[in-house]
């Protein structure tokens, strides 16, 4: 993928799971909430590899009040900064950045909320590496972050762009946007 770098104008790269693992402090964040409000133990509950989701926790705790949820999720987010220490920079990603970042436009694509991918990208010193960054407040209406970094930097050819991106879902969406599946990268996204 590196060889085809050198052709493109635009590498979008996503943040977590991608640039950074963060799926321990995630984790742990979460863990600390759920045992505050519910005095479960989520060690015992989460067995996968697998990133612990909002959708994971309604799976997990069935039974569990929107207003327990929402009180979960605040904590989470609070408990949060203080095990960003747990996460991993991919250094091979940040090879890729600084090697191409004078002669391609490098761009942040996250579902992650503003504040929380800038807390992980200043805690690493990533904070300045892109030329725009895009979060998921910026596409709320439309749910598909390539074609918003498309809109708004006015891209119409698909085959110019190369995407660093682990979740399945969103390559999916790359993949509807007309990104062609050798643009797409994900063997090297696993950190």
């Amino acid at each position: 993928i590196i060889n085809k770098v050198i052709n493109k104008h635009l590498l979008i790269f996503d943040l977590d799971g991608t640039l950074v693992n963060t799926d321990d402090v995630n984790f742990l964040a979460y863990k600390d909430a759920i045992q505050k409000i519910t005095n479960l133990d989520l060690a015992l509950l989460h067995e996968t590899d697998e990133r612990f989701t909002r959708e994971k926790l309604y799976s997990i705790i069935p039974n569990l009040q929107s207003q327990e949820h929402e009180k979960i999720i605040e904590m989470k987010n609070s408990a949060y900064e203080k095990y960003l220490h747990k996460s991993k920079v991919n250094n091979f990603i940040l090879k890729i950045i600084d090697k191409f970042s004078q002669t391609n436009k490098i761009v942040l694509a996250t579902n992650s909320h503003k504040d929380r991918a800038n807390m992980i990208l200043r805690h690493h010193g990533l904070i300045n590496l892109f030329d725009n960054m895009f979060y998921k407040e910026d596409y709320k209406k439309q749910r598909n972050k390539f074609q918003h970094v498309f809109s708004f930097l006015g891209i119409t050819d698909p085959s110019l762009v190369l995407v660093f991106e682990d979740d399945v879902n969103e390559i999916l969406k790359a993949k509807l946007l007309g990104i062609p599946d050798n643009n797409i990268a994900t063997h090297i996204c696993q950190v």
